[in-house]
């Protein structure tokens, strides 16, 4: 608390924090990269030759080159769901990592494992070589964007967190537009690789311009350290931090630092959520719209190769599509409530990807629209869905449920390329398991409390409490209530979406 308040003698969001934050978004381009690289190094032969205008020569792409078609093409699938294994390694270990040495160092190691595999994957001699290189890549993607974005809202304060979240995730979706570009020029698949990887390299100078996060100094004991950096930010700002200011911080740190000495009881774990029936079913909601809209938002941006038309283009559509969705949340968030953007986002995008079903397969355009329209809705989706969370869960396991989150979309991550794979037996059914998971998490969701403008859960018991319905009254059973109706609309709901899921029936 006493450092929120230094930042407002700092200016908020002054000069030197926005300097320090541009810096920390741009590596979120180089991360996009190598997230969405894959939809270019793995490319079935048939979509490499819109650019060599006829049959790919060996080498083009991965496929090509190890053969990874007809009954190997799950080779293809299982490449994507190990980098995104990675992805989640990374993020528990990094995560640990960067709580216990700084964020700063473990922030400049990922940089330089990511460019040093990142070239090994572009010069592997066979697949498992390339894999396993493109797997360590993935999880530094966690140690460079997720540090990095950690490193810039620790130096933002309450008030602008919302906004310089939402525009960091803009500069990832300006990555992913820009690997299109890069794919374009750059053919063969060893050298895409290593030009996606080189970019890297120059984010290494950034150790003479970031300095270390002054509240991870401040959590870990070394208030003179974080002072240093307060007053370099002042002065660079043309303003002048109180002593007294200064002085609280100090005092701060002493306090916790000696109730850390003095607490002798068990730190509550996750374990704490399931002991509880309400805190129970909030979690086990959110887990699975984390999960949904991992699955969603990377089956769709893996899937534009099998939507029919120019695939290039659908590509860079399925990037372009982001900057409005987070353009929206900028808008919303803060005046239609999380619950009501979550919902209604994911059931959106579900309603625009079933609705592909019933789309003839000569009108490949429409089935493009749809798909990048529910792109746009889970993007935004996801975006709310992090600041849904960490309202959610009561500040005492706020962190370790965060991580269990994150780790549910992981797995969505892992097993989004298989469904993707389904698309060779029927091209519209990714679409459609896509479509049916994302309509019934926004249906259920409606069950979440809403967050917004709500004194946040400290306690486990403020958790359990925090949206729980205790008493049914006599008269709400003869009128029905907002509560009441909430549940006619998921049954209704989920009776609709079994009516649009259903194959239809041969004549």
């Amino acid at each position: 608390m006493a450092y929120d308040d230094i930042l407002q003698h700092l200016g908020g969001f002054g000069r030197y924090q926005r300097r320090i934050y541009v810096l920390l978004c741009l590596p979120a381009i180089s991360c996009a990269f190598h997230k969405l690289a894959g939809v270019f190094l793995l490319a079935a032969p048939d979509y490499r030759s819109y650019w060599n205008g006829g049959t790919p020569a060996a080498g083009v792409s991965t496929v090509t080159e190890w053969d990874m078609v007809c009954d190997r093409n799950w080779l293809r699938a299982s490449a994507d769901s190990l980098f995104m294994v990675g992805v989640m390694l990374g993020s528990i270990g990094f995560g640990y990592l960067s709580d216990k040495y700084g964020r700063k160092p473990i922030f400049f190691a990922s940089l330089v494992l990511q460019v040093v595999f990142g070239v090994l994957a572009g010069v592997a001699p066979e697949f498992f070589t390339y894999t396993l290189a493109r797997m360590i890549v993935g999880a530094t993607t966690s140690g460079v964007f997720l540090v990095a974005y950690v490193i810039a809202m620790e130096m933002v304060g309450p008030n602008d967190r919302l906004y310089a979240g939402v525009v960091c995730m803009m500069f990832f979706s300006v990555g992913y537009m820009l690997t299109a570009g890069f794919a374009y020029f750059i053919h063969g698949w060893r050298m895409l690789q290593i030009a996606l990887t080189l970019p890297g390299i120059l984010f290494l100078c950034y150790w003479w311009f970031i300095p270390e996060s002054a509240r991870w100094l401040l959590s870990n004991g070394r208030p003179t350290e974080a002072i240093k950096l307060i007053l370099k930010a002042a002065d660079c700002n043309k303003l002048t931090v109180p002593q007294e200011a200064l002085d609280k911080l100090v005092e701060e740190d002493k306090d916790q630092q000696h109730q850390q000495e003095m607490s002798n009881e068990a730190k509550p774990s996750l374990l704490d959520i399931f002991k509880h029936p309400n805190l129970r079913q909030k979690a086990l909601l959110i887990f699975f719209d984390w999960f949904v809209n991992s699955l969603t938002y990377y089956g769709l941006s893996w899937n534009t190769n099998n939507l029919g038309g120019n695939p290039l283009l659908n590509f860079v559509i399925s990037g372009a599509v982001e900057i409005p969705a987070y353009s929206f949340l900028l808008v919303t968030l803060n005046r239609w409530g999380r619950r009501t953007i979550l919902c209604g986002c994911m059931i959106f995008a579900g309603t625009m990807l079933l609705t592909t079903m019933i789309v003839p397969a000569s009108e490949q355009w429409l089935i493009v629209v749809l798909a990048m329209l529910g792109k746009m809705a889970i993007t935004s989706s996801y975006g709310t869905v992090y600041v849904f969370s960490a309202e959610q869960f009561p500040t005492v396991i706020r962190n370790v449920a965060l991580g269990a989150s994150s780790t549910s979309a992981r797995v969505g991550g892992i097993l989004a390329p298989y469904f993707n794979l389904l698309g060779d037996y029927w091209q519209p059914l990714p679409l459609l398991i896509f479509g049916a998971l994302a309509f019934i998490g926004g249906v259920l969701s409606l069950l979440l409390p809403e967050t917004h403008n709500q004194k946040l859960p400290e306690t486990i018991a403020d958790g359990e409490n925090f949206g729980k319905r205790k008493t049914i009254p006599v008269e709400e059973l003869l009128h029905p209530q907002p509560f009441r109706m909430r549940w006619q609309f998921i049954f209704l709901s989920l009776v609709l979406a079994s009516f649009v899921v259903s194959p239809p029936i041969s004549p």
